[in-house]
């Protein structure tokens, strides 16, 4: 199809590039029937966002399209052509191969890591080795998931995006809590038969972490904290820079050793899903942040890789829903796992260990099973808090901060503003 449209000065008074927006959005229909929103390729959103197709056309019109997408293969332009195909000069291999995420090569990535070395010993003699759901499936299985949404309104994830276990939190196996002897449903009778008292949403770590290495400029970005970064012992640019990190490889100098091993961040607080305040609900999820990665990706969205999926405010009890993740934990710590290094082409022994969470104080109390409230409420002061106990009000106030004040500081003598005492 030409594509001198998109180069046109006027854009506002031609004919032709009119004509060729016309017969993109023509295309674009006709790739995606029933949709109702696709990538707009404008100059600003560049392919990232999903826009109604009036808007793109707005979009095409007021800033134009951007004149480095040539092949179209958002819009179905690129459905029979191959990135490798001889048809083209290596220029133009190039330039497709990078615009598409290095498809074909994480496919090969994953199909070495998944079959090749699993297949064959060290000595070339044949292997059985337990296999997974999603390994035991075809490529051509595993596609038709990604092609499937994650639930039916999703425009974002895949079915293959996640896989999940939904844990009975009371016992896996049993009628009845052993300790409590509760009995573990909430009824047994009825059209739904078996209701559990609570049910917890797990996506195992395992896989995931395993998952990041497989493509080949990621596995790269893994191991940037160790191999790439400057290291002058002067500025914080990472957290691979702070004083906890340093203490921790120090005390570890084995984990240390391989860059490849993960260390991770998790967080946790809980919000209420349906933007109603007068419903007393929140649901609670666990998120877990690979540190490895550069200080400019371990924070975006793709690397977050939620863990848990808390049905409700979980209070002092969160310790039971964090079970089957501490666990897995434990075993990327003390049992390493079998991993697939792309950037390297080798398997490796992977490990992982948690350094840091990340909360508020009302959740730090659940998280630590430290009080943040009542007379000890301070983590970091522990038994050096100076606290008070109003009779009146009923209720606890901290008098400690006039510690922090210059030695000669005159609000350091006044006892009546204060708590009758001077602070010395």
């Amino acid at each position: 199809m030409d594509k001198n449209w998109m180069h046109v000065p006027d854009r506002f008074t031609s004919c032709e590039y009119n004509e060729g927006i016309n017969n993109l959005l023509t295309m674009a229909k006709a790739h995606a029937p029933g949709r109702t929103t696709i990538r707009c390729p404008c100059r600003r959103c560049c392919n990232n966002l999903f826009l109604p197709f009036n808007e793109v056309e707005d979009h095409l019109f007021m800033i134009g399209i951007d004149p480095s997408y040539t092949h179209w293969i958002f819009y179905g332009e690129g459905e029979n052509w191959s990135v490798n195909s001889s048809s083209f000069d290596d220029d133009t291999n190039v330039q497709s191969h990078n615009f598409i995420d290095d498809m074909d090569e994480m496919i090969e990535d994953t199909q070495a890591a998944s079959f090749i070395d699993l297949a064959f010993g060290e000595s070339g003699t044949a292997l059985e080795p337990p296999m997974s759901d999603w390994q035991l499936k075809t490529f051509d299985q595993l596609f038709e998931d990604a092609r499937l949404p994650l639930y039916p309104t999703c425009e974002k994830f895949s079915k293959l995006s996640f896989i999940v276990k939904l844990l009975h939190i009371k016992t896996v196996d049993k009628e009845a809590c052993s300790k409590c002897e509760e009995p573990r449903w909430v009824s047994t009778r009825g059209k739904k038969g078996k209701i559990p008292h609570k049910v917890l949403q797990y996506f195992p770590l395992k896989l995931r972490l395993q998952r990041l290495f497989m493509s080949k400029n990621i596995a790269k970005s893994m191991k940037w904290h160790r191999e790439e970064r400057v290291d002058d012992h002067s500025t914080l640019r990472h957290l691979a820079d702070s004083k906890m990190w340093r203490q921790f490889d120090k005390h570890h100098t084995w984990f240390a050793q391989d860059s490849c091993n993960v260390k991770l961040g998790l967080v946790s607080d809980g919000f209420n899903p349906f933007n109603n305040m007068s419903k007393p609900y929140s649901i609670w999820p666990v998120i877990l942040v690979p540190y490895n990665l550069p200080h400019w990706l371990c924070m975006k969205e793709q690397y977050l890789m939620l863990s848990l999926l808390i049905p409700k405010s979980p209070g002092n009890d969160i310790d039971v829903y964090l079970q089957p993740l501490v666990n897995e934990l434990k075993e990327l710590w003390e049992d390493d796992v079998d991993s697939y290094d792309a950037s390297k082409c080798e398997h490796f022994r992977l490990h992982a260990t948690l350094l840091w969470t990340i909360n508020n104080f009302p959740a730090y109390a659940n998280l630590s099973g430290w009080s943040t409230k009542g007379k000890m409420a301070f983590p970091s002061c522990n038994e050096d808090i100076n606290s008070m106990w109003l009779k009146h009000d009923r209720k606890y106030c901290y008098m400690g901060h006039r510690r922090f004040l210059p030695s000669a500081h005159p609000w350091r003598k006044k006892k009546a503003a204060f708590n009758g005492n001077e602070e010395n």
